[in-house]
């Protein structure tokens, strides 16, 4: 079958996954039959789509056509085999049990046309085996997407044992017209890859906590704080559900041996019924407050070992040839909203430095988890998972690889992307110093007569700073200072370069990312955008050239009004104030963009560089309010204010400044 071929697609389950993947597909222009076993679940279902699509539509992501088109590509069903009828592709997303599936799947292959392809949403479970019980295993894979599937980007396309290439070349591009991001999944490993890094992580928590060596809070601090990751290793069990995780470790633990034994925490807390928060209480009681996790608090050992048993899962996948490094870094990122992959998290700290921290737990307790992979010390003295390319600096002639951006040149315009949209495209030191490196380049290449910026993604060109990155750097005062001179030193370079500069504004525009499109020459941005520098919610204010740059643009009376009151704007209140220099509509935004810029690039450059210049030489000195911003800034990094808002920012919930 053809991905053309595709027309119809079942959806059998019509829980919060199922309807969820019908409402994807559906909005891809795919019909789609949802089933479930009893009228109440499917309409439950259906009502969720609606409800789904219409909130996209009141939040401008669709147009009301376009939701009420996808909403009447859904048709309902209870009998198995009307579902089926006409299906080319088969998606199974019922109960996590293997007896369940396999009883599925007996009825499926009884009622299914005979092209149709098969797939199991299953996060763990073994596809081989599943497969084995259709009548067409070369033709059944999985096709694991994440919660919620209308917001993640991530889909782990996995093989089985027979299944063949073409299968996996047709779920692969059916989930890029559905507007995910495949990853392939090579073998039938347990867990596949973001759970079979996850769930250890999570299992190595719990045994920190249980052998004595820190407290839940303290790991919490470490995971979310000094690693940066999107929520504490406890916090995030009790939102998945601490069940959930641990039915996927003790299926590890049957299959892959005794280093995934789940730690005897997980399974009283199991026991207990505590679940998370679905209970109301797991590892944090969530009737009193939830969970509450300190900045600050995290513990160097318990970073060491807890990025040494991660870089361990990804050296297990990488030597059984399920993954390769950077479909791992990719998939974590996209699935987890981990800052940066596995495999470069462990490349930074070093191989060599995660082996000995293994070896030594291994050593002193005996423990089979601890044991470091073959694959670990073979890439250990290759230089890391990605061997020198984590080094590359684009010295020597080549093209730069960067991790946080996109950087190409068509034509006549250098274009510079942000593309972290797991994160929102929020900015991180990283970012910071490949966006010098990248500006640079371009505006030392003659061929280059333009410069394009832009977000990866349609929800933001970039929703500010990466607080958790930014937290884990600590809040000396001299930090702030110096983190300040960083970002006005990088944006200013943009405002510096002898070439027009155009910001492509798509979503979100927020604190740090406002300040950089500010640096630009021109800003064009859709209906959808939203603007704003919110530092002052956070007890802090704007570090990265805003306080100067903005109230030149707009005027000091405009200024202080964006920033004094911290709220958000749209594109067309910003454009009246004279910040947007166009408005276009939502799916016109790239073209636009696009277009101002080769515009602007077939445009006299030596005139061009010249009126940059003098229109900048015609400013009062801002050398002394920049100076003063920097100050400013790192006093602001120093108060408890600051500490409150970014911990009322992680929880979701209003600040309490008390002006200290």
């Amino acid at each position: 079958m053809r991905l053309e071929d595709v027309q119809r697609i079942a959806v059998l389950g019509a829980g919060n996954m199922g309807h969820g993947i019908a409402e994807v597909a559906a909005l891809a222009g795919y019909d789609v039959a949802l089933r479930d076993i009893e009228e109440e679940f499917v309409r439950d279902g259906y009502d969720q789509i609606e409800w789904s699509l219409g909130k996209l539509a009141e939040k401008d992501r669709i147009d009301e056509e376009a939701a009420e088109a996808a909403l009447d590509r859904v048709e309902t069903f209870v009998d198995l085999a009307d579902s089926l009828a006409d299906a080319d592709v088969v998606i199974e997303v019922v109960p996590e049990r293997m007896d369940i599936k396999k009883d599925v799947y007996g009825q499926v292959v009884e009622h299914a046309p005979e092209e149709a392809v098969f797939v199991t949403n299953t996060s763990s479970l073994s596809i081989t085996e599943l497969s084995e019980v259709t009548d067409r295993p070369e033709r059944f894979c999985g096709m694991h997407f994440f919660n919620p599937p209308v917001r993640m980007d991530l889909v782990e396309v996995i093989s089985g044992k027979h299944t063949s290439e073409d299968t996996l070349e047709l779920i692969e591009g059916l989930a890029e017209e559905m507007d995910k991001t495949p990853v392939r999944v090579r073998k039938d490993s347990p867990g596949f890859i973001v759970n079979r890094v996850l769930v250890p992580l999570m299992n190595e928590a719990a045994w920190i906590v249980e052998s004595g060596d820190a407290t839940i809070e303290t790991v919490d601090s470490t995971t979310k704080y000094d690693m940066g990751l999107p929520m504490g290793s406890f916090e995030l069990a009790d939102q998945v559900g601490i069940d959930v995780g641990y039915h996927v470790l003790e299926y590890m633990h049957e299959v892959l041996g005794e280093a995934y034994r789940p730690c005897p925490l997980l399974v009283e807390k199991v026991e207990n019924e505590e679940l998370g928060r679905k209970t109301g209480a797991g590892f944090y009681d969530y009737e009193g407050g939830g969970a509450e996790i300190p900045t600050g608090e995290g513990d160097e050992g318990v970073r060491r070992r807890l990025l040494a048993v991660m870089a361990n899962e990804v050296a297990g996948l990488v030597g059984n040839d399920v993954a390769d490094a950077e479909a791992i870094d990719r998939a974590m990122m996209l699935g987890a909203g981990f800052p940066d992959g596995p495999a470069k998290l462990a490349d930074d700290e070093g191989l060599d430095a995660l082996c000995d921290a293994l070896d030594d737990l291994h050593e002193e307790t005996g423990e089979e988890r601890y044991r470091a992979t073959e694959y670990l010390r073979e890439a250990a003295e290759a230089g890391g998972f990605h061997g020198d390319e984590a080094d590359g600096d684009g010295t020597g002639g080549g093209t730069p690889d960067y991790d946080t951006l996109s950087v190409a040149v068509d034509g006549r315009v250098g274009h510079v992307e942000i593309d972290r949209p797991h994160r929102m495209n929020t900015i991180s030191h990283e970012l910071l110093a490949e966006f010098e490196s990248a500006v640079d380049r371009l505006d030392g290449d003659d061929e280059v007569r333009a410069i394009l910026v832009t977000g990866a993604g349609d929800r933001a060109f970039s929703a500010g700073a990466d607080f958790q990155s930014m937290a884990a750097s600590g809040t000396d005062p001299l930090k702030g200072v110096e983190l300040s001179r960083t970002g006005q030193r990088t944006f200013g370079k943009l405002e510096e370069s002898d070439k027009p500069v155009v910001a492509g504004i798509d979503g979100y525009c927020l604190g740090g990312g406002m300040e950089l499109a500010t640096a630009a020459d021109l800003r064009v941005a859709s209906e959808r955008s939203e603007l704003g520098q919110p530092e002052h919610d956070l007890g802090l204010l704007p570090g990265w050239g805003g306080t100067q740059r903005l109230a030149r643009i707009v005027g000091e009376g405009r200024a202080k009004e964006i920033i004094l009151t911290a709220d958000r704007y749209d594109a067309e209140t910003m454009y009246d104030y004279g910040f947007v220099n166009e408005v276009v509509e939502n799916d016109a935004l790239d073209d636009r963009a696009w277009e101002l810029a080769e515009e602007l690039a077939a445009g006299p450059p030596v005139a061009q560089k010249y009126t940059k210049r003098v229109i900048h030489a015609g400013r009062d000195d801002g050398e002394a309010g920049l100076e003063a911003e920097s100050q400013a800034f790192g006093h602001a990094m120093n108060t408890d204010d600051l500490m409150e808002g970014i911990t009322a920012f992680m929880s979701d919930e209003e600040p309490e400044f008390e002006g200290k």
